[in-house]
């Protein structure tokens, strides 16, 4: 392994890292509808527990409702009770085949909390991040103890993970400001 393996596995895992906070983040709910919210609630199929996106068409209303068509005639109820006892606090209604997700508005507090947690949740990112660039340099040193590399090679190398971490890092804090704007706004 050289050192431009491990700086490019780095940045591999780097990016794998931020695209998995991304997804996080699209997680947390604000006051408006969005069809990913839904992503994790899990409906019982024929035995077998599968996301609601695999047994009904999930769009979006309205800003603040979203629509679920089940697929299947019998598949109705059994999606409404998903949604209702999932920890998202949504209160599903049907309309025939049709299930209406509406969306209730964030309390002061509520959005507080949610602040928290995406905050909380960046730390957690931050803290992978750090994680990579130890085990890269890490790397390096033993490629060093090796004597496949310089002293040279192994500072450079450990300044430049030093840069790409700042720059990840830097990338995260965004994202956590961007979605704290977004929780926040009224």
């Amino acid at each position: 392994m050289s050192i431009a393996d491990i700086k490019k596995s780095l940045e591999q895992k780097m990016l794998k890292t931020v695209d998995s906070f991304k997804s996080e983040l699209s997680k947390i709910r604000t006051g408006r509808a969005h069809p990913g919210i839904l992503d994790q609630v899990q409906v019982d199929y024929y035995g077998s527990m599968v996301p609601i996106s695999q047994v009904a068409n999930v769009t979006l209303i309205d800003a603040r409702n979203i629509s679920v068509q089940p697929w299947e005639k019998g598949m109705g109820a059994k999606i409404e009770k998903a949604i209702r006892e999932s920890d998202l606090g949504l209160n599903p209604a049907s309309q025939g085949d049709l299930i209406r997700v509406p969306m209730p508005a964030l309390t002061e507090e509520r959005r507080k909390d949610l602040t928290k947690i995406v905050k909380g949740a960046g730390e957690d990112a931050k803290v992978a991040v750090r994680n990579l660039r130890r085990d890269a340099n890490e790397q390096a040193k033993r490629l060093l103890k090796d004597k496949e590399i310089t002293e040279d090679e192994d500072r450079r190398s450990q300044d430049d993970v030093q840069k790409l971490t700042d720059r990840t890092i830097v990338e995260i804090d965004k994202l956590v400001q961007a979605k704290e704007a977004e929780i926040l706004a009224v």
